[in-house]
């Protein structure tokens, strides 16, 4: 029987008396529904691999599994993206150009203008964020390289981490240079401490991910599609994979760069990738002719070139797991898989290459004496290495210049698109003129999702990139794009009713007195080798006059040909003399260590519960390419530092026992070149001289503390716990070279 109460308190619920719980059950809010029949979707972005270096592009590594994908779908061969990674990626997400969006150059080098912030701006929601609001799951795996340097850090902010901007799981890495064999990841907003295990290979882990990923989603839900966004770190350097692959390709590229580029040239004329009238460019200034390369120069450049392109065959065997997963749960017909290149193929290696990579471009260039006893060690987890750029031009293959230049070797890349229950046409090449800016608008066309004109409040900016949904039927039909800016570094071009005029800036240069602009009919000049800016000097000026007002309406400006000068002004804005650490702690992203770089510096760890048999690691900073490590270990407290992999200095003393403040003081003798002490309780008990040094921003990997986050030292593996207790690590930063000193650190360094 209910109360006079109680009957009040119903009849204000349910409005009479006697109504029943269903006439009155609450109504919850309403989910949001996809589109009838939407397609799943997964991008694959492959890194720095170059125009011609698929099988179905014209090359003759063994990439079937992609080649599937182009079999059962379109290849194009005029697409275009933006020559580095960072803004490709930024422009691949939101369908706007780089600099609007602020990521005109990698994150890392963000310097403060609205163009080059080095994260996506909230005026531009990603494709994880439009989807998201029509009840796809997003997810990504592998590399995201759109944070700004400032927010690498555990604390974040992590407003500009893939959870951040639309996506609900992560698992990958910031920037680039990931290692394939130890690499330093992140899980949604947070580092975590990697165990490698046996077998292991980076590209394979983020696949596995991928699919653990797509199978959640597909078992929890019924009626919502997917988006994945999958960025491999390869084919960037370091190129490191499994042996067996590597010996796939011995000897086959014993005949030069020259001979594989002409057969690849031939390949893609046969294949319709490019016109049968098309012209070779000639070789990029310092590639010589391969019969002038001296005899060990060619051994090595050879293993390099074989190990990248089992590289690249291994990669397309992970997607090809992917691929095969997608097909065994009956979702691969109705998924728009889109794959793409973020640059051209990458020049970094000089003309010889190195194993080393690291050191080569940083502290010390590696000679090929140096490099001759050590390559049955390319590819392994003992090698960073990178192919010399002959070999690069030969994966740019027909075309000139490459990575970072806005020449087609920079910006042409194989764009390929496979979604059968969406795309009639099988095994075509599209030949339309397109960019990366216009292929989350052809998404967002084949859903039949517009994007919207306010996202959580912010105005949107309206897409620069338009659907290129008419060429999935016509191979025929005409480029509806009409223009197309690009700038990077100081390069600059513009491409507008298929002409195309372009200028390589020398860094230093005088933009409007030395730089001399070119001018190419693509149209009639798919490789641009004949320049007409004689020829039709109005025709240039009308161009380069549409480049400035691209550059003004998408906020390119101020023109800035610095590279890693220009995250100067951030680190040196953010340094402190005084660092506080505790073990297990989150590691230390690369970019965020203390700068000890050729200055004064002391490490204090407070340890106590030690005796004889103690082990472990007390901090560990960088990796086996370069880096050191204060570990316990046979009695002995160990201090080892590596200038690279094969050159390293040693000094050791006993344990003590009980409890000890062990010190590291570094005192700078040179430019680079300093003495090291080890102190314990305040006595000095053992010294090191260094003669040789590298700059901090050149390890290879982060700080952690109290364990070993990436292989170092080769007395111990990984993580290599510290079973005793430390309180803490304190690093304190004294004296360091001047303002012009720690200029020079920007000169010789070249972060990407």
């Amino acid at each position: 029987m209910e109360t006079p109460q109680q009957q009040s308190l119903n009849e204000q619920f349910a409005g009479k008396i006697g109504q029943t719980y269903k006439d009155s059950v609450p109504h919850w809010p309403v989910q949001p529904k996809a589109p009838s029949d939407a397609p799943n979707v997964l991008y694959i972005v492959l890194d720095d691999v170059g125009f011609s270096d698929l099988g179905c592009y014209g090359s003759e590594i063994n990439t079937p599994n992609i080649d599937a994908l182009a079999g059962g779908g379109l290849r194009y061969s005029n697409f275009n993206v933006t020559a580095m990674c960072s803004p490709t990626r930024a422009c691949l997400l939101t369908g706007r150009n780089a600099h609007s969006v602020g990521v005109g150059i990698i994150s890392e080098w963000a310097n403060g203008f609205p163009a080059y912030q080095g994260r996506i701006s909230p005026k531009a929601a990603t494709l994880a964020e439009v989807l998201g609001e029509h009840a796809y799951g997003c997810y990504a795996s592998g590399k995201w390289h759109l944070t700004n340097l400032a927010d690498y850090g555990a604390a974040g902010p992590h407003n500009d981490w893939p959870l951040g901007r639309g996506f609900s799981r992560w698992y990958g890495f910031h920037g680039a240079l990931i290692d394939q064999w130890n690499p330093e990841l992140y899980e949604d907003n947070h580092p975590f401490h990697f165990e490698p295990r046996k077998d292991y290979h980076l590209s394979s882990d983020l696949v596995d991910r991928t699919i653990g990923q797509i199978r959640d989603h597909v078992t929890s839900t019924h009626d919502k599609p997917f988006f994945n966004y999958l960025a491999l770190g390869a084919c960037h350097w370091p190129h490191q994979v499994p042996d067996s692959y590597i010996g796939k390709y011995r000897g086959r590229y014993d005949g030069g760069w020259d001979q594989i580029r002409e057969q690849r040239f031939a390949r893609q004329k046969a294949l319709g990738i490019v016109p049968a009238d098309a012209e070779m460019a000639a070789h990029n200034p310092g590639v010589v002719a391969w019969e002038d390369v001296p005899e060990d120069q060619r051994r090595v450049g050879c293993r390099l070139q074989e190990t990248f392109a089992a590289f690249l065959e291994h990669t397309d065997a992970e997607i090809g797991r992917l691929v095969d997963y997608l097909r065994s749960i009956g979702q691969l017909d109705n998924t728009m898989i889109v794959l793409i290149s973020d640059n051209g193929a990458s020049p970094e290696g000089g003309a010889l290459g190195a194993i080393n990579m690291r050191k080569h471009m940083t502290h010390e260039q590696e000679t090929i004496d140096a490099m001759l006893p050590r390559l049955d060690t390319i590819g392994s987890e003992y090698s960073f290495s990178h192919y010399p750029m002959g070999w690069a031009q030969v994966s740019n293959t027909p075309l000139k210049w490459y990575k970072k230049d806005t020449h087609g070797g920079g910006i042409r890349a194989p764009l390929i698109m496979h979604w059968p229950a969406g795309i009639a046409s099988r095994g075509e090449v599209r030949t339309q003129f397109h960019h990366v800016t216009d292929v989350t608008p052809t998404v967002l066309d084949c859903i039949g999702v517009e994007a919207p004109r306010t996202y959580r409040g912010m105005d949107q900016l309206a897409m620069h990139g338009q659907s290129m949904r008419y060429t999935f039927a016509d191979a025929a039909a005409p480029t509806t794009k009409v223009t197309q800016y690009f700038e990077l570094l100081g390069d600059r071009a513009v491409w507008h009713e298929g002409w195309k005029a372009v200028v390589k800036h020398a860094k230093g240069a005088d933009y409007a007195v030395d730089d001399r602009w070119e001018l190419y009919k693509l149209n009639e000049d798919f490789t641009e080798v004949r320049d007409l800016a004689a020829q039709h000097p109005d025709k240039l000026a009308s161009l380069v006059d549409i480049w400035w007002q691209q550059a003004d309406r998408f906020g390119v400006l101020p023109l800035d040909d610095r590279e890693a000068e220009r995250a100067r002004d951030f680190l040196m804005a953010t340094k402190r003399s005084r660092y506080e650490f505790q073990p297990d702690m989150a590691r230390i992203d690369r970019f965020m260590v203390p700068e000890i770089s050729d200055r004064d510096y002391a490490i204090r760890a407070e340890l106590s519960a030690l005796t004889p048999e103690t082990e472990g690691v007390i901090f560990s900073w960088g990796s086996r390419f370069a880096g050191f490590v204060l570990y316990c270990q046979a009695g002995e407290l160990v201090y080892e530092y590596l200038y690279s992999e094969v050159q390293g200095h040693r000094l050791s003393i006993p344990m003590p026992t009980g409890s000890a403040v062990v010190e590291l003081n570094f005192k700078r003798t040179g430019s680079n070149a300093g003495q090291l002490a080890l102190c314990v309780d305040g006595q000095q008990r053992a010294t090191l001289e260094l003669p040789k040094m590298w700059w901090t921003y050149s390890t290879t990997a982060g700080l952690t503390c109290g364990l070993a986050g990436v292989p170092i030292s080769e007395a111990f593996k990984p993580p290599f716990r510290f079973n005793a207790t430390l309180q803490r690590m304190v690093v304190e930063l004294g004296e360091g070279p001047s303002d012009d000193g720690v200029g020079k650190l920007w000169t010789v360094f070249k972060q990407q």
